[in-house]
């Protein structure tokens, strides 16, 4: 496989309570910093309700992005797709690309908030058949294919065909996935990516390693190829310079959002109140008795270590996407993705190993190294005449310095009061 790539998940997660126009442009400066940083992508949801979830149209919000950025591709992760028609999608995916400068990248999934779909009015046992559905509609619209009809129970399309197609001539699509296996069997259905959003729980960590065989059971089953390199795993992380520093700075606000949202606002079965919380952080690092940890929240060195095991259980991926949240302050979140850019992307990637390599070759043979290179200068000052007597000087004044310095600093009563500084 190909160098693992970096990039970030923003649903977002906003505790309740501070100005929603003020998170906005604090989650745009989000994604400057990380195309500054070098990270390859962002990816940012679609969410109607809790308070928490705010961005509600990811392509405002990443065409936004699209004017602060320069290199990070910018996907919606994810649109919707049983929310709205297939073409206004189409099209408001064409239109971002475009306004990108080609680095738009299309990620759906079925709608993962209940509240959404209630007010919606869509059953939630159809969510997934619809996402399909339109998916493979979108699909046939951004390859530009000739005007078609198409009759749904839940919308229709009479001589559809885009006016604009995407400016890449083949953008990256994803699909959602959890621990059930429907979104890895759409990706196999259509040929396209995945984007594993549970595995930042223990339950979906544990169900990762199976994953990927749905998406080739479905590709084989619709003649369609999958590529590991196309799977993005969102993963969890605070990372400062020691443990201890990093375990402060998220203590608080991981409790947050454990306790007033996944446990009190959205009911996840997995998700309880915890109100000691050094024990929740223990338990979402894996280290108390729940076992395999969720999170990490610590140094470079436990994030590296945590990747290199996901990889060695999953078989592989293409993308990690660390999941975007507020358990520290503004100051030491910037601080942790800083630090995973400047330590754990090169290490991951491979980055370090030749410069280690050149390192250790120096020191290991830095005598004969060193003997050579003097060797060679004074070879070249003795050849030259005038060079070698003005040497001779140059080494006579030194010694003659040396040995006044010695004698200065040995004399008696050097650095001591003179009387008539006692006198004064």
């Amino acid at each position: 496989m190909t160098r693992v790539q970096f990039g970030t998940f923003l649903a977002p997660h906003h505790p309740v309570g501070e100005s929603p126009t003020l998170l906005f442009e604090r989650d745009l400066a989000l994604a400057a910093h990380l195309d500054r940083l070098g990270f390859d992508e962002f990816w940012c949801g679609e969410h109607h309700s809790t308070g928490w979830e705010m961005i509600a149209s990811p392509e405002m919000f990443l065409a936004a992005a699209a004017q602060r950025t320069h290199t990070i591709r910018l996907g919606t992760g994810v649109v919707s797709l049983p929310y709205h028609h297939p073409f206004n999608v189409a099209q408001r995916i064409v239109q971002l690309d475009h306004m990108s400068r080609g680095r738009a990248m299309f990620g759906s999934g079925p709608g993962a908030l209940p509240s959404d779909a209630r007010t919606l009015c869509i059953d939630p046992l159809v969510q997934r058949d619809r996402q399909d559905e339109a998916q493979g509609v979108i699909i046939r619209l951004l390859a530009g294919e000739d005007r078609f009809d198409y009759e749904s129970d839940w919308f229709t399309m009479r001589d559809a065909a885009l006016q604009i197609l995407p400016l890449q001539e083949k953008m990256a699509m994803v699909t959602a996935s959890s621990i059930s296996p429907s979104g890895m069997q759409i990706a196999g259905k259509y040929g396209i990516g995945a984007l594993s959003i549970a595995s930042t729980s223990s339950a979906g960590i544990q169900s990762l390693p199976t994953q990927w065989g749905f998406a080739e059971e479905a590709a084989a089953k619709h003649g369609q190829t999958v590529d590991r390199r196309n799977w993005r795993v969102l993963m969890a992380w605070h990372i400062a310079e020691t443990r201890e520093q990093a375990r402060n700075e998220a203590l608080l606000g991981l409790q947050r959002w454990n306790n007033d949202y996944n446990a009190d606002v959205l009911g996840r079965p997995d998700a309880k109140r915890v109100e000691d919380p050094w024990e929740l952080l223990d338990q979402i690092t894996g280290q108390g008795a729940a076992g395999a940890g969720a999170a990490v929240v610590g140094t470079p060195d436990d994030l590296i270590a945590a990747i290199r095991d996901l990889q060695e259980r999953t078989g592989g991926f293409g993308v990690v996407l660390g999941f975007a949240h507020d358990w520290a302050n503004a100051e030491a979140t910037l601080r942790s993705w800083d630090l995973v850019a400047r330590y754990v992307i090169p290490e991951i990637q491979g980055q370090l190993q030749p410069m280690r390599a050149s390192a250790a070759f120096v020191g290991e043979h830095r005598q004969e190294l060193m003997a050579g290179a003097g060797a060679a200068i004074m070879q070249k000052i003795m050849s030259h005449e005038g060079a070698a007597a003005a040497m001779g000087v140059t080494i006579a004044q030194m010694a003659e310095r040396t040995a006044t310095a010695k004698e200065a600093a040995f004399r008696p009563g050097a650095g001591l009061p003179s009387a008539a500084a006692e006198t004064a």
